[in-house]
């Protein structure tokens, strides 16, 4: 049993005796209040993890959770468990140590999700909200901000910021629902239905590899992957940002109103006033004085319709947490798409080394949630060379996790085989100019996404690992699935 210090109500130890004391021989720190906790874990804040504990322990950490258990044995002296119990016991505070990065534009980061206890279907099934594993487990968090600095050692990151998390109450309105969705489809026997997709701020992650993390659950023989509670990576970058780099976001909704309303019903109720009304008309209303066929009209129609005129989207407090992004879509008069969609250029360097898991593009639709803004074209033909351009409204969507673990798979494996293998590039002359040509996967390829190029023009041109160069290429999901999506 480690040795201990109980710290008075009243917080008069020198914290640097204390450091001087611990670090020649680990003690085991209680504290009476969460103002001592506090107090004592800022103390951390400059040094790095090298100088919080003897670094042979660091040396030896290999997982994930690994600096988390660091800080938890050597900065504050408690044997590492698994239990469902918060580590500060006494107080109900569970501690988490977590990374954030700085990006090239200078903004910082979360660099993960953080994840929190493993969900155990059986139990988890049969119990409220308040009396769930989660809430037990998290309902006040003692975070550990750490900068995450490339090619350098892990006891050379820096811990930049503490924090004890209570959830605000908008905070918590919105997950709560969000563990109602997860547990939802526990109780219905769809635990291997669940998707991070499905939820805002509070994600159920995997937990573990393959075969060998699968768990029963209950009302339903199939296995399911083992899970964890996680705060979304957008969530944890919001608190980085709000917190260390003192940003600003701004709410269009409050606790009240969430009480009784998901995000989803309240993004509709913003919008349906104006569905119907043409582009030039919603213009305006709303005194957007701008080309509404330039890409600024999107962003400047979403934000006035919410009651928040000019923020940026990336400010707006919501979308920012649950990692929300827009996209327009023009139907033809048929009910379908325009054109395809298309998302972010390929970076081949960096797919031939991912394994599926761990992949962008799965990432990237696993973990986003997009509101699509919705136009329409009501005649065929052009009328005085225009035609006018009408709303049709919003949808907030995700992608099923079987689409992601079938089709968009089903894609990544397809390319990574060719850029192994058996990536064709030709080039046919017509009417005078070189046209690029291959053999990815086309519209025709699975029905949901394919690969086509997105570039300035023909020279526009990417390095691929084996040297050779390829006109820019992005994933695109087909316009018939935007067209099924939309029903």
């Amino acid at each position: 049993m480690l040795p201990s210090i109980i710290l008075g109500s009243i917080f008069l130890i020198d914290y640097n005796e204390l450091v001087g004391n611990y670090l020649k021989d680990v003690i085991s720190v209680k504290f009476g209040t969460e103002e001592e906790l506090v107090a004592f874990s800022k103390g951390a804040v400059g040094k790095t993890f090298g100088q919080l504990g003897k670094s042979d322990r660091l040396l030896n950490l290999g997982n994930k959770g690994g600096l988390g258990q660091f800080i938890e044995e050597s900065y504050f002296g408690y044997e590492i468990n698994s239990q469902a119990r918060p580590d500060f016991e006494e107080l109900g505070v569970e501690l988490k140590v977590t990374p954030f990065k700085r990006n090239k534009n200078g903004s910082l980061s979360a660099k993960e999700r953080l994840v929190l206890n493993i969900i155990d279907y059986m139990k988890e099934a049969n119990t409220e909200f308040y009396s769930s594993s989660f809430w037990k487990k998290n309902e006040k968090l003692m975070l550990f901000f750490y900068e995450w600095i490339p090619d350098v050692n892990k006891e050379e990151y820096p811990i930049t910021y503490t924090m004890l998390h209570r959830f605000s109450t908008s905070d918590l309105e919105v997950i709560k629902k969000d563990w109602e969705t997860i547990v939802s489809k526990i109780r219905i026997g769809k635990a291997h239905e669940i998707s991070e997709g499905d939820t805002n701020y509070l994600g159920a992650c995997t937990k573990g590899a393959t075969k060998e993390s699968l768990r029963g659950q209950p009302f339903s023989n199939i296995k399911a992957m083992q899970r964890a509670y996680s705060l979304k990576q957008s969530y944890m970058t919001s608190l980085v940002r709000q917190n260390i780099y003192k940003e600003k976001l701004i709410s269009f909704t409050n606790a009240n109103e969430l009480k009784s309303k998901t995000l989803d019903n309240i993004l509709l109720d913003k919008f349906e006033p104006y569905m119907g009304q043409t582009d030039y008309e919603i213009a305006e209303k709303i005194g957007v004085n701008l080309n509404v066929k330039s890409k600024g009209f999107v962003p400047e129609l979403i934000s006035a319709l919410l009651g928040i005129k000019g923020t940026k989207l990336e400010k707006i407090e919501e979308f920012s947490k649950a990692n929300i992004q827009f996209k327009t879509i023009r139907l033809e008069p048929n009910g379908k798409p325009k054109e395809h969609m298309s998302f972010e250029t390929i970076k081949f360097d960096e797919l031939v080394n991912e394994e599926w898991e761990n992949s962008f593009i799965r990432y990237r639709f696993a973990e986003t949630k997009f509101l699509f803004v919705i136009f329409e074209y009501k005649e065929t033909v052009l009328q005085n060379s225009i035609r006018k351009l009408y709303f049709k409204g919003v949808k907030l969507w995700n992608m099923p996790i079987e689409t992601i673990e079938k089709e968009i798979k089903q894609l990544w494996v397809d390319l990574r085989e060719k850029l192994e293998k058996s990536l064709e590039i030709k080039y046919i002359e017509k009417g005078g100019k070189l046209i690029e040509s291959n053999n990815l996967p086309k519209s025709g390829f699975n029905g949901v996404a394919h690969i086509r190029p997105k570039a300035r023009d023909g020279s526009d041109k990417v390095l691929l690992p084996d040297g050779r160069r390829i006109t820019k290429q992005c994933y695109w999901l087909n316009n018939t699935y935007i067209k099924d999506i939309l029903g």
